[in-house]
């Protein structure tokens, strides 16, 4: 479960994309963003249209499994994504968003099958930063009958120096997440992160010594 349909999604999303994108849920009116976050335990891809630009709608598989690999989830949603406000400051920029989700999911508990369910899933994220400093706080509910699978994650960061658009600029993230009834642990994970013109790209190791390695781009 935890491999060949998953290796089909990422064929997908690189067959969608040829180009690479900000850092944000959802890129300009009329794009097609794209977007992966993998390590051992947690394997998301998906990629949501920009109806306008407030609003895109998506898809998105998930993949994710207990530390000692006896649970295990797949969850197929398809995605709304609302930006309901933003707030430009003097060289800063805050944003709320909306998700909204709903498909299903299967999976195994104690290496058991489950039936499949159906699955929804919303969430919000503020997020605040500047060409030097990043902050961001993301809520997702993942509920279906007799599973609650909600995940919070807290992200803060800086960067290196300012860069133009054309150049590189390098930060430093810390992020912390937590997803309930899979794991008893809060993830730590320093990463790297590199973004130049519209190619978003972070790698780090979490506190488990598990790589992880998040990519976002549009066209």
């Amino acid at each position: 479960m935890f491999t060949y349909s998953f290796r089909l999604w990422v064929i997908a999303l690189i067959l969608l994309s040829n180009r690479l994108v900000f850092a944000a849920p959802m890129g300009f009116e009329g794009s097609t963003m794209t977007m992966g976050d993998f390590n051992q335990n947690w394997r998301e891809v998906g990629f949501n249209y920009a109806l306008t630009s407030r609003d895109a709608l998506g898809l998105t598989h998930l993949e994710f499994r207990s530390d000692d690999h006896k649970d295990k989830r797949e969850v197929d949603t398809v995605n709304y994504t609302r930006l309901l406000s933003r707030w430009n400051l003097t060289d800063a920029q805050s944003n709320l968003w909306l998700f909204m989700g709903l498909g299903e999911i299967r999976g195994s508990i104690d290496n058991q099958n489950i039936d499949s369910k159906v699955i929804a899933s919303p969430g919000f994220q503020f997020d605040y930063e500047t060409r030097r400093v990043y902050f961001a706080t993301t809520h997702k509910l993942y509920r279906a009958s007799n599973l609650n699978h909600d995940t919070t994650s807290i992200r803060t960061g800086f960067s290196f120096y300012e860069a133009d658009y054309d150049q590189t600029q390098p930060w430093f993230i810390l992020e912390t997440k937590y997803t309930n009834q899979i794991s008893d642990k809060i993830e730590v994970i320093p990463m790297l992160r590199l973004i130049n013109k519209n190619i978003f790209v972070e790698g780090g190791v979490n506190n488990s010594g598990q790589p992880r390695l998040n990519l976002m781009y549009t066209f």
